[in-house]
């Protein structure tokens, strides 16, 4: 059996935020049971789960590999000397602006 570590637990603070998800029979029972045989309820393994997916989608988010000295160059060259904007990201600037007016 696998032991299971809440990963909120180091989070200092109390638990006043709900959280709510509609699912498939099949995959609630699949939860409730891999909860049981971790001896903790559904709520605190669904959450941990939850929190260690959130946290390691937004570290892959954080960092850009560049791995071969090629890469490198050509994104460092592009900061360097980045190129003209084109007519169509032009547009697209000008209808960005006028989307960020209206929304307001």
């Amino acid at each position: 059996m696998l032991a299971f570590e809440d990963a909120t637990a180091s989070v200092d603070e109390p638990k006043s935020a709900r959280l709510e998800a509609r699912t498939q029979p099949s995959v609630k029972d699949t939860i409730n049971r891999a909860a049981t045989l971790n001896g903790v309820d559904v709520s605190s393994f669904v959450v941990s789960a939850a929190y260690n997916a959130a946290q390691s989608t937004i570290e892959a988010h954080k960092v850009t590999v560049l791995e071969s000295e090629a890469d490198r160059e050509a994104f460092f060259n592009a900061l360097d000397n980045p190129p003209k904007p084109t007519k169509r990201l032009q547009e697209a600037f000008v209808h960005r602006k006028k989307l960020i007016a209206n929304a307001d």
